[in-house]
């Protein structure tokens, strides 16, 4: 099996995302935006990206490593 992409860029936009802002997010383009894929190989993954730079890269998570993630900001 080969392994999944870390990142992808955002400009090759992943298949059904709909990026979603923070509910923290001032309005100031300061924030992080979500989208989770909903086809190929990128199905089921959570894309993150800074909305300062929307055409830059998205990383790319888990729905675990999501949450473990924001446990440990917690």
């Amino acid at each position: 099996m080969s392994a999944l992409p870390r990142n992808v860029p955002s400009v090759v936009e992943p298949p059904g995302a709909q990026w979603l802002r923070s509910s923290y997010s001032t309005g100031a383009n300061n924030c992080v935006e979500t989208a989770r894929p909903d086809t190929g190989v990128r199905a089921g993954l959570l894309a993150v990206r800074d909305s300062k730079n929307a055409a830059g890269p998205a990383l790319l998570f888990s729905p675990e490593s999501w949450e473990g993630f924001l446990t440990a900001l917690r």
